[in-house]
């Protein structure tokens, strides 16, 4: 192969590993088990530090999500990338918001960590073999503001605006 075209494979393996990470974290906010389906093999593993297990048991807990917390968006940052044949080792920077349900009312809490993915290309197609979460720090906001009528004083002037984590009107954007 010319140097080109390696360079050309090199950067399309790259787009296809961040775009697996990407939709990772989309399928993570609406709790679709499909999308999380999509980028995982059926043999991975996972450890979050607060649930360790396989692939499935992961899908598990993720999907519908814990009701004590109705909305999440992970903001992903840089990827640094090693790739060594059909196997990656990633790291991406992510910002985690989480509003979580609690007795008093809701709160919100904020994560900045880092995802140590292992990612595997299989029959052309890579996707996740292996998930560590770093955490690098936690931000407790307190409670939370009730953002779903409006913002800065302004009502919204439709509900569709307001995000959640499923039924969100980004599905229906997507489906048109």
């Amino acid at each position: 192969m010319s140097d080109k075209a390696d360079r050309l494979e090199l950067s399309l393996n790259r787009e296809e590993i961040r775009n697996c990470i990407i939709t990772l974290a989309r399928g993570e906010d609406r709790r679709d088990g499909a999308l999380i389906s999509a980028v995982f093999w059926p043999d991975a593993v996972c450890d979050f530090g607060i649930f360790k297990g396989n692939f499935q048991e992961y899908l598990d807990w993720v999907v519908p999500g814990a009701p004590q917390i109705p909305v999440t968006q992970h903001l992903l940052g840089q990827s640094y990338i090693e790739l060594t044949g059909d196997t990656a080792k990633v790291e991406t920077h992510v910002t985690a918001y989480h509003r979580i349900s609690m007795e008093g009312g809701d709160c919100d809490a904020v994560i900045g960590g880092r995802y140590l993915d292992r990612l595997a290309r299989r029959n052309g197609v890579w996707r996740i073999a292996e998930r560590t979460m770093l955490y690098d720090w936690v931000r407790n906001d307190g409670e939370s503001v009730d953002w779903s009528l409006g913002v800065m004083g302004m009502p919204f002037s439709d509900e569709h605006f307001s995000g959640k984590a499923v039924g969100d009107f980004s599905e229906v954007f997507f489906k048109k």
